[in-house]
């Protein structure tokens, strides 16, 4: 298959197109600037969003798109960030959709990156594909408008499918590296209340869920990009003391938290409990369903 995508260097997207290369599929990554970068045999940069770039020419034939461009949720979240994170969503997903326009033939699907942050926050509801928000939060709001952008190439006769990816765990890149620290300092500690649900997922399965939304042409509309069983950010917590040797002990009340992170404390205080029933639905098989064996292949 020929796939272009969007957000290609990141953690999400380096990793899905490396996975493709091995697999012998034509990868094309779209990029700001593509005079730095080595093609490599199935691996092609394309440059787009640039005055000069005319990346239609390159992307004909194109089987299907997978967008993740977008400013990182990473850092405080003043107004100026807010509008970062929003307008760099929905922006790069109108031009991708303005090249869609241009070619000749369209492609089968669009797989579009979103996060269960659609859903809003509880402790007490269960959310799956069907769920519809519960609250008007940024993340929410963000979610919802970087969907409906994607929505419209519908009418093209693409398949659309929204990935809404949960707390993603790697060993290297993330949240994980930044849970694991206070352990390997031995401050570790229950984060805010420890009462919040931690829908996780760990990052071969991101890929593997990516790269089956691509080749499933039965999945549509949204795909939950967690793992069967969340957990409780207590139980979390205490895994990674566990897994590392490091004691569980100095909690980190949600006060400090929001004081220091402002709203984007939220990714930490605040959780939902989201289930991937399209996962199971459409018999994907998941490399990790519980956390403590997922824990172990990321932090040994």
């Amino acid at each position: 298959m020929k796939i272009a995508i969007t957000g290609g260097t990141g953690l999400i997207g380096s990793k899905l197109s490396q996975q493709l290369v091995n697999q012998h599929h034509d990868v094309l990554i779209l990029t700001r600037d593509a005079s730095n970068k080595q093609n490599t045999d199935h691996l092609t940069y394309v440059e787009w969003l640039s005055d000069h770039s005319t990346p239609e020419k390159e992307l004909e034939g194109t089987d299907v798109f997978v967008n993740f461009a977008g400013e990182s949720l990473m850092g405080r979240w003043t107004k100026s960030k807010k509008k970062a994170i929003l307008d760099s969503r929905v922006t790069a997903t109108r031009e991708l959709l303005s090249i869609i326009h241009k070619l000749e033939k369209k492609p089968e699907a669009l797989i579009n990156a979103s996060a269960i942050g659609y859903y809003g926050n509880s402790q007490t509801e269960e959310f799956t594909e069907e769920s519809e928000p519960i609250e008007e939060n940024f993340l929410s709001y963000v979610t919802q408008k970087w969907e409906q952008e994607a929505a419209s190439l519908m009418e093209l006769g693409v398949r659309i499918v929204y990935g809404r990816i949960g707390i993603v765990l790697d060993s290297k890149e993330g949240a994980l590296p930044k849970m694991t620290l206070p352990y390997r300092l031995f401050v570790g500690g229950t984060v805010a209340s420890g009462k919040q649900w931690m829908s996780w997922i760990h990052i071969d399965d991101v890929v593997g869920l990516f790269q089956h939304a691509v080749e499933n042409k039965e999945i549509t509309g949204p795909l939950n990009i967690t793992a069967p069983k969340p957990v409780r950010m207590k139980e979390l917590n205490q895994e990674i003391g566990e897994e590392l040797g490091r004691p569980h002990w100095m909690p980190a009340p949600q006060f400090a938290i929001k004081l220091a992170l402002g709203e984007m404390s939220t990714l930490v205080v605040d959780g939902a409990y989201v289930s991937p029933r399209k996962a199971f639905d459409s018999d994907y098989s998941y490399h990790y369903t519980e956390i403590k064996p997922a824990l172990h292949q990321l932090l040994t």
